[in-house]
């Protein structure tokens, strides 16, 4: 079972895996595009290798937010208490909250190795706009938080 850090992060850990993260990220995204409909175990080592770096994200961020050097957001104050409120709720229902309306989905996060099966869903409350719409600030944001679920995915191993 791995276990996190027991040495406390600096920030300049946190840009040392952002300059990282980003070419990985473009290497994976060509990567995940090009096996779209193979068949069987593909290999993918740009889309493992992405899949590490966000790991060790995670668990930098995490470490800074525990520390107080990085504030938690306001979008994972209010999923925290949304879940904690609606935990049973089911994908594409809106509820009500502080007079915002919030919709549950659940987002394929993780595929297997065929690209056919969703091991890892990210269940996700988006903010909707009075027009029905998803905001997509309140989104972006949102999938800024994702990496916490490799965190805990790596921790449960």
């Amino acid at each position: 079972m791995a276990k996190l850090n027991d040495k406390p992060h600096v920030i300049s850990e946190l840009y040392d895996i952002n300059r990282k993260i980003i070419p990985l990220k473009e290497l994976a995204d060509r990567e995940l595009v090009s096996i779209r409909g193979l068949t069987g175990m593909v290999y993918t080592p740009y889309l493992d290798d992405y899949m590490q770096v966000a790991i060790k994200k995670a668990e930098i961020v995490a470490c800074l937010k525990n520390q107080k050097l990085l504030p938690i957001s306001q979008v994972e104050v209010i999923h925290a208490e949304l879940n904690a409120l609606h935990s049973r709720a089911r994908t594409r229902s809106v509820v009500e909250y502080k007079k915002c309306k919030y919709e549950r989905r659940f987002l394929p996060l993780k595929l297997s190795k065929s690209g056919k099966n969703v091991q890892k869903w990210a269940k996700v409350w988006l903010l909707q706009k009075s027009d029905g719409r998803v905001d997509p600030e309140w989104e972006s944001q949102v999938r800024e938080i994702w990496p916490t679920y490799y965190l805990i995915r790596s921790i449960d191993i």
